[in-house]
């Protein structure tokens, strides 16, 4: 689905004609001093480099998709806080933080995803020997003791464990 949306949008970028370095240089001031057709002219126009750009951050987290999208909107963040220069520099800085930004944020929270998962089986598996050692079910609170974690650390992982058990009896019906 993603790929679908990101190769249309593709076709339809290529339909646009790049800005030409003499537009790249005049247009931004035309734009920022409020000139519609300057700003639509320079931010269509300069689609292709938002692509470029976004394509060197491939294969790291994020869909083409996203990465297109968070160049798009660093260029339109540069030219809303346009300074005289080359703006085509400019987009290109705030395209790398903004992307790199998503990615770090990305991969911090597959990582928060993945270490709950773990703390969800760890505690399965805690509650499954704790049960069979007392021939009980074990309380939140020796769980709690057991795992070396406060009571309500264990109640929101069980709270996780039956949210996703949830989503999984839901998505079956």
């Amino acid at each position: 689905m993603h790929d679908d949306v990101y190769q249309i949008y593709l076709e339809e970028v290529k339909r646009i004609p790049a800005c030409t370095p003499k537009e790249e240089k005049e247009l931004p001031g035309l734009a920022q001093a409020g000139d519609p057709k300057a700003r639509q002219r320079l931010l269509e126009g300069m689609l292709h480099y938002v692509v470029e750009l976004a394509g060197k951050y491939k294969n790291r987290g994020l869909t083409m998709g996203d990465l297109v999208q968070e160049a798009n909107m660093a260029m339109l963040l540069a030219l809303e806080s346009y300074e005289d220069g080359d703006f085509r520099e400019q987009v290109k800085e705030r395209s790398a933080e903004r992307i790199q930004m998503a990615i770090r944020m990305q991969n911090q929270e597959k990582q928060a995803e993945e270490e709950i998962a773990a703390r969800v089986n760890v505690l399965k598996d805690i509650s499954q020997m704790m049960a069979e050692e007392l021939g009980r079910e074990a309380t939140v609170e020796e769980l709690a003791q057991k795992m070396k974690m406060t009571v309500d650390e264990i109640k929101e992982t069980m709270k996780v464990t039956l949210d996703a058990m949830s989503v999984s009896y839901n998505s079956l019906g």
